[in-house]
């Protein structure tokens, strides 16, 4: 028998154990990774869109502004392919994606999404952190004046 917290799930030839992410973020967890600081009213859409990606299917992207949904794109292969999902979503029902926060259930190891984020006019950031290659996505959002925050909580769910 499992412990309360921990979840089990059937994958082919065997289970899946894992913790169940029973944390919950706040502002002093947060971990400024570049210069460039978020305002009170992006540290909440980061905080939120974080909320929402914890109990998403992953991999998973999520776009909030003044504390609305924008776009989610989860259950995807890649996270490129979320964060695309998301835009999709977010431009399906008319919504502006200018200074919209993102988050990730796990990390950028690679600025691609970064740079897409950035291209549809998403200014914030946050990830877990954690990968060899964050410092990629880090340098991107520096060079161009995106906040960008490190969680330290994967929420990556199988």
């Amino acid at each position: 028998e499992l412990p309360a917290s921990q979840t089990v799930r059937s994958v082919l030839n065997g289970v899946l154990v894992q913790d169940r992410d029973l944390g919950i973020l706040k502002e002093s967890d947060l971990k400024a990774v570049t210069s460039h600081a978020a305002s009170k009213e992006e540290i909440a859409d980061l905080l939120f869109a974080d909320k929402i990606a914890k109990h998403t299917k992953s991999n998973t992207i999520v776009l909030v502004k003044n504390k609305q949904l924008l776009g989610i794109g989860c259950g995807q292969t890649s996270r490129v392919d979320a964060l695309k999902q998301a835009i999709a979503k977010a431009h399906a029902f008319g919504f502006k994606l200018a200074d919209a926060a993102m988050s990730s259930d796990a990390f950028f190891p690679f600025p691609d999404c970064v740079e897409i984020a950035r291209l549809e006019g998403i200014r914030s950031v946050i990830q877990p952190g954690g990968s060899i290659k964050d410092d990629a996505s880090k340098a991107y959002c520096e060079a161009n004046g995106m906040p960008m925050y490190f969680s330290g909580i994967r929420h990556f769910k199988h």
